[in-house]
C-alpha cells in the first residue's frame, strides 16, 4: 500500500502533509505535490494532514491512475521538505471538479531562492 496525491491538491498545494513525512517522499510541482508511491513508507500520517482532502491510500477504489501520476512527477519534480504557503486561491479553488483538465501544470516548482 502507498498513498497519493490526487486532484483537490491542484492549485491548492497545502504542505502541512509535507512537515510531517518522516521519509521526504513529496515532491513539487507549480501548483500541486505528488508522493513517490515507492519512497512512501505507508504511515498514513500524511492524509489527515491535508486540508483539501487530496491524499488518498492507493487501496481505494480508481486510485491506479493516481499511483502511475505520482510516480511520474515524482521522477520529475523536485523533492519538497518543509512547508510553505498554499497558493493564493487555494481556499475558493479547494473542492473544484476537473482540475487536473483546467488547472494542472507539469512545470517543477521553481528552486528555492
Amino acid at each position: 500500500m502507498t498513498y497519493v496525491v490526487t486532484d483537490n491538491c491542484i492549485a491548492c498545494k497545502y504542505t502541512d502533509c509535507v512537515s510531517v513525512c518522516p521519509v521526504d517522499c513529496f515532491y513539487e510541482g507549480e501548483n500541486m505535490l505528488v508522493i513517490d508511491p515507492v519512497e512512501c513508507i505507508d504511515c498514513g500520517v500524511c492524509e489527515p494532514e491535508c486540508p483539501a482532502d487530496a491524499i488518498r491510500a492507493d487501496t481505494e477504489p480508481d486510485m491506479e491512475k493516481w499511483v502511475t501520476f505520482n510516480a511520474k512527477y515524482a521522477a520529475l519534480w523536485p523533492v519538497i521538505t518543509e512547508a510553505k504557503e498554499p497558493m493564493a486561491d487555494a481556499d475558493s479553488l479547494d473542492g473544484t471538479p476537473g482540475k487536473l483538465d483546467t488547472h494542472f501544470s507539469e512545470t517543477p516548482a521553481a528552486p528555492a531562492l
